[in-house]
């Protein structure tokens, strides 16, 4: 009797398993690089956010007025310095509406800005009240601005002289604060001389980061008559995206050396 050629079940069992085994491993093995390519991906990612608030908060924070910024309830707040000069007088009778400077480098724009002088010794809530005299003016009359002048927009007496003659024109508060997983930068919003740690929806507000894990912290050490002042922010970005729940967690710190 003739032998037909061909496969008993039992091998065609076996190839089946095999073929199945090799598909498990074959697609965990993609499964696995897959998973490792996207969390080095959002290791990178977090890694180049933390860069990028990192610098905006430095850059903006090395143009504050030292002796403005102050920290509460998970924010912290600045006068931002848009120029500086060298006054030859301060205001005099009889309208003390106009103080004499050196020309500016570049001239700033007037919007809400104002003059600050000196300022030490002064309580810090007077850098955003309204004080008179104080060290910091009413609001730069509109084209205020001159070659060799600045003239106020109503009459203002310092309330002490820069033992350098400097004279900052400084602009309206910004402030940075903490929302559940969001980082705020908040400006346009006036002046108080209690710190705001919350916001009038008038108030321009722009999202810095939106993964915070925890709480921002925000410390400050003043600026004195002998150094610099020096603020340090510490936070931590925490992967939502992956499902990983890996953190990264920056520290850093920021020296103001606009001393008046």
């Amino acid at each position: 009797m003739r032998r037909t050629k061909g496969f008993t079940l039992i091998e065609l069992v076996m190839v089946i398993v095999l073929l199945a085994i090799v598909a498990t491993i074959s697609v965990q093995f993609v499964a696995l690089s897959t998973r490792g390519a996207l969390d080095v991906s959002a290791r990178q990612q977090r890694a180049l956010q933390n860069t990028v608030i990192s610098e905006q908060i430095i850059r903006e924070l090395r143009e504050a007025f030292p002796l403005s910024i102050r920290v509460a309830g998970g924010c912290i707040e600045w006068l931002p310095v848009e120029a500086v000069t060298n006054y030859a007088a301060l205001t005099t009778a009889p309208g003390f509406d106009d103080i004499s400077i050196a020309a500016f480098s570049t001239v700033p724009l007037v919007g809400s800005t104002r003059v600050v002088v000196y300022g030490y010794g002064s309580p810090q809530a007077s850098l955003y009240g309204n004080g008179n005299p104080g060290p910091v003016s009413p609001r730069i009359a509109a084209g205020g601005i001159a070659s060799n002048a600045i003239t106020l927009s109503a009459g203002h007496r310092f309330g002490s002289h820069s033992p350098e003659q400097r004279l900052y024109v400084i602009n309206t508060p910004v402030s940075l604060c903490q929302s559940g997983r969001f980082l705020y930068r908040y400006s346009d919003y006036g002046r108080a001389t209690t710190q705001p740690v919350s916001f009038l929806s008038s108030a321009t507000r722009e999202v810095l980061s939106a993964n915070l894990l925890g709480s921002v912290d925000f410390s400050v050490a003043p600026p004195t008559l002998k150094r610099a002042g020096v603020v340090q922010f510490t936070f931590t970005l925490q992967d939502y995206d992956t499902g990983s729940g890996e953190t990264t967690t920056v520290s850093q710190e920021v020296q103001i050396r606009n001393v008046p």
